[in-house]
């Protein structure tokens, strides 16, 4: 465990310095596979070959008063034909009229938690992370500003909204490796548990490489 993964105190100003000078890919139809194991990775490689469709998430993170930095995640609906009850960012894919990923993440926040686009202060962007359903994810990360922001759930999108401490995932002991089937073949993926919840896919991969960027950052 470094002493970054061990201080759950890293605050806003260590995420601005991380991203500061990020910017989104010049393609937003590729992306990479970060997060899985190495024949899950080859195996979707060869399914991806071909653009995948933009999308984009925020990545939204709540300073608490004791200076403390939380993620914010969503549970998605049960019935939901994409990700039915997974543990999720709020995002979709990128539409004609956005002006960018960094739009298209502030509009699904606002749409699926209630989040108001100028109490977000953007910090940076992630690499691109492709999913089993043919995205091009592109991470954008940003620190809420709204004090008492309380999210208000999508009915019928949106089951529920939560949050965990940042260093939760800064510390990689917390990383689990579990069993997906996946187009009919079983692979391991990495994973987490926190307070019930299981986060798994394209969100933990997120969280991976997000949080490896930070140690790397702060030694």
């Amino acid at each position: 465990m470094t002493d970054v993964a061990a201080d759950e105190g890293l605050d806003r100003h260590a995420v601005l310095a991380c991203l500061r000078g990020t910017r989104p890919p010049k393609d937003l139809t590729r992306g990479g596979l970060s997060g899985l194991s190495t024949p899950l990775s080859a195996a979707l490689a060869a399914r991806l070959a071909t653009p995948a469709i933009p999308a984009a998430v925020l990545v939204p993170l709540l300073q608490r008063d004791s200076g403390r930095l939380e993620v914010v995640f969503t549970e998605r609906a049960p019935h939901l034909r994409r990700h039915a009850g997974q543990i999720s960012f709020p995002g979709g894919r990128i539409d004609p009229g956005d002006q960018g990923p960094a739009a298209a993440a502030l509009r699904e926040a606002r749409e699926e938690i209630g989040l108001v686009p100028q109490s977000v202060m953007l910090a940076g962007y992630l690499d691109a992370q492709l999913t089993i359903t043919g995205f091009a994810v592109t991470p954008v990360v940003g620190v809420i500003e709204e004090a008492d922001y309380r999210p208000r759930p999508a009915p019928g999108e949106v089951a529920s909204v939560f949050t965990a401490p940042l260093g939760f995932f800064l510390d990689p002991a917390n990383r689990r490796v579990g069993q997906r089937e996946v187009h009919g073949s079983c692979f391991e993926v990495v994973e987490y548990h926190w307070a019930g919840h299981r986060i798994w896919g394209a969100t933990a991969a997120i969280l991976i490489r997000f949080t490896q960027l930070l140690i790397e950052n702060n030694k």
